[in-house]
């Protein structure tokens, strides 16, 4: 598996975040005065968020089956250890439970009007390979819908200070 360098992979999520943040300020400048603008940006938001917490709910339960269905084939996670494919991650998760988490500092930046990109504050407790944890991460997801079905397409943790 090719890993890319820190840097390069943080000019991917940035650019990522840039793209999405453009995107946005054209649609509210187009849509400025149109009520249903806010809605519909309301509503795309609310609807990722949620999908990111049903994929954290099903790891607190340990339906590794929702957890796949919601990973695109071709999603790539990234985290201290690098890049990783949906079956990797998949894989991992196998020996991983969480017991506890609550999201703060939810933002969001739609992409298109069928994806967005969520960025929040993870804190976290659970079981992984046998070892309880707590943790605090910075997590940015990227979610896309596909023929009508939400899916996760990228994912980031980043250690949180």
């Amino acid at each position: 598996m090719r890993v890319l360098h820190s840097s390069k992979r943080v000019a991917i999520v940035l650019a990522l975040a840039a793209l999405g943040y453009a995107q946005a300020q054209g649609t509210a400048r187009s849509a400025a005065g149109a009520p249903e603008a806010g809605f519909q940006r309301d509503s795309l938001q609310e609807q990722i968020v949620a999908k990111e917490r049903a994929g954290l709910d099903a790891l607190k339960t340990g339906d590794l089956t929702y957890f796949a269905a919601s990973t695109a084939d071709n999603a790539i996670f990234v985290d201290e250890r690098g890049p990783a494919t949906k079956s990797e991650v998949v894989e991992h998760t196998a020996a991983f439970r969480l017991h506890d988490y609550t999201m703060t500092d939810v933002r969001f930046v739609p992409v298109s009007d069928d994806s967005g990109l969520i960025v929040y504050t993870l804190a976290e407790s659970g079981a992984s390979h046998g070892r309880e944890f707590t943790a605090k991460v910075h997590v940015s997801a990227l979610w896309q819908k596909r023929e009508g079905k939400w899916q996760c397409v990228f994912s980031q943790e980043t250690a949180a200070k």
